[in-house]
């Protein structure tokens, strides 16, 4: 098993309607032997919507990783000085986490932990989900793209005819991206059609 002990951050952020795309994900990184740290979003962590129950999410996430989500910034600080993880994941990675990491901005505990995971010059991953990846977004997006130690998960455009500026990452990338993304190598295409 290719991530046997990899020690692996994977931060939700609220994205609200892909979280059923995101934990068989989890689950297939768990079954690769991967060791899932769950980390939360102040969003996540605190908010009931149609789609879910933030006690529910909570549950679900806690049962297939079995670890105690992080959800708070003192939590998620040590990541950095104890070298915690092998790699940190954001996923889903919200339009507005997005500008805060291309930004610098430090204000959640996923936010936190791709800051912390950084600073050890260790791979971060983004897998997008965001109704302004083309529109206000796309610079950042850029950004984040060429920034070094970041790594994308392949997207592409959900609905080009209704919500034209929308991104959508391939969930089912994710296992392949992060491996690749612990060699430091970003996967190939980026932008995909959508499957």
């Amino acid at each position: 098993m290719k991530l046997k002990d990899i020690k692996i951050g994977f931060c939700v952020t609220g994205s609200f309607c892909t979280f059923h795309k995101v934990l068989p994900q989890m689950k297939r990184l768990v079954d690769e032997g991967a060791i899932v740290n769950p980390i939360f979003s102040y969003a996540v962590a605190n908010t009931d919507t149609r789609f879910t129950s933030a006690a529910k999410f909570r549950k679900d996430v806690e049962h297939i990783t079995s670890k105690r989500v992080i959800d708070t910034i003192v939590e998620a600080e040590p990541i950095g000085p104890q070298q915690l993880l092998d790699v940190v994941i954001i996923a889903p990675c919200t339009g507005n986490s997005i500008a805060k990491l291309a930004n610098g901005i430090t204000d959640t505990p996923a936010l936190m932990a791709a800051k912390a995971q950084l600073r050890n010059q260790k791979p971060v991953v983004i897998a997008v989900s965001t109704n302004d990846g083309l529109g206000n977004n796309g610079k950042n997006l850029a950004l984040l793209t060429n920034y070094k130690n970041i790594f994308v998960v392949p997207y592409y455009q959900d609905d080009p005819n209704i919500k034209v500026n929308s991104l959508m990452a391939d969930m089912n990338k994710i296992p392949d991206t992060i491996k690749l993304a612990l060699e430091n190598r970003q996967i190939q295409p980026i932008l995909i059609s959508m499957p």
